[in-house]
């Protein structure tokens, strides 16, 4: 006979950051989903912080430190640099994680927050968006069913260009592979299994990435990636090639918030079941940041 957890009430969240992702997604996501609630607000532009909280009932911190003390778990949709250090503190504060990716602004941040994370045994979930899609999780299980020799990945778009993501310094500093390369780079691992080697990287004009890895499995994948060429709509395209034929990776019709409710219920999930590891935890955050840094070395103009 299955077992249901009753719980007394939903799971307090914090939001972290007001931005237009912590509009579109984090929040409504938060406040739509049965077993959680959105209890406060903190962003380092007050105004932005008020009005999302007022917008979806929630109250605004006066400082990290506030909001940690009224929560159960603490969502992050603030840059890199910025989120590392403060989930840190989340994490020492007892808080669950739901994690922007990358998870820090370097690999040494993101080895500073998974030892924190470790430490208090908290939960965490890293928000890779496609990877919390039913079709994406279909694709993931074909993929293990067969042996692949190749993949190949694209992801262009403009992102850095126009709309609410193109006044974003970081994106513009470190480009589509601090950007979408986490999506790309960790769909290349659930496909054909964990990198071994970055064979070569090239950072062009327009941010244009080309990367080359090998895999541990033999395969060998390609990924093309820049958010700075003016293609409309952004171009996504994912495959992997065999003796059986090719398997694409499909469209997925969930949407950003459908994916983060899908996160929503698996974060839940473990809070209820005391858990504290999931193969999108904070460590799969800092191997995805290991091997970004590891393009990054490579590539040359």
């Amino acid at each position: 006979m299955d077992h249901q957890v009753t719980r007394r009430r939903p799971v307090r969240f914090g939001l972290v950051g007001a931005g237009p992702w912590a509009q579109a997604v984090h929040a409504p996501a938060i406040v739509a989903h049965p077993d959680t609630e959105l209890v406060a607000v903190w962003a380092r532009r007050p105004a932005a912080a008020g009005e999302l909280a007022d917008t979806h009932g929630a109250r605004v911190a006066d400082d990290p430190a506030a909001l940690f003390a009224s929560v159960d778990a603490v969502a992050f949709a603030v840059p890199p640099d910025v989120q590392a250090d403060l989930a840190g503190a989340a994490a020492q504060a007892g808080r669950h994680l739901v994690l922007d990716k990358p998870i820090g602004a370097s690999v040494a941040e993101a080895e500073r927050l998974a030892g924190a994370v470790g430490d208090a045994g908290v939960a965490s979930l890293v928000f890779l968006t496609s990877r919390y899609a039913p079709a994406v999780t279909e694709w993931i299980t074909a993929a293990a069913a067969s042996r692949w020799a190749a993949g190949t990945a694209t992801w262009v778009g403009g992102a850095l260009l126009s709309g609410p993501y193109s006044h974003s310094p970081w994106r513009h500093s470190r480009g589509a592979v601090v950007d979408i390369g986490p999506h790309v780079f960790d769909l290349l691992e659930a496909g054909l299994g964990p990198v071994a080697d970055v064979v070569g990287a090239t950072r062009g004009e327009h941010d244009v990435w080309q990367v080359l890895f090998a895999h541990e499995s033999g395969a060998r994948s390609a990924a093309t990636l820049s958010i700075g060429l003016p293609v409309e709509p952004t171009v996504i395209d994912l495959s992997l090639y065999g003796t059986t034929g090719r398997l694409p990776l499909p469209e997925s019709r969930a949407s950003s918030v459908d994916c983060y409710r899908n996160l929503l219920d698996e974060l839940v999930g473990m809070i209820d079941a005391g858990r504290t590891e999931h193969p999108l935890d904070v460590w799969r955050g800092l191997r995805l940041h290991r091997l970004i840094e590891r393009v990054e070395g490579l590539a040359v103009p």
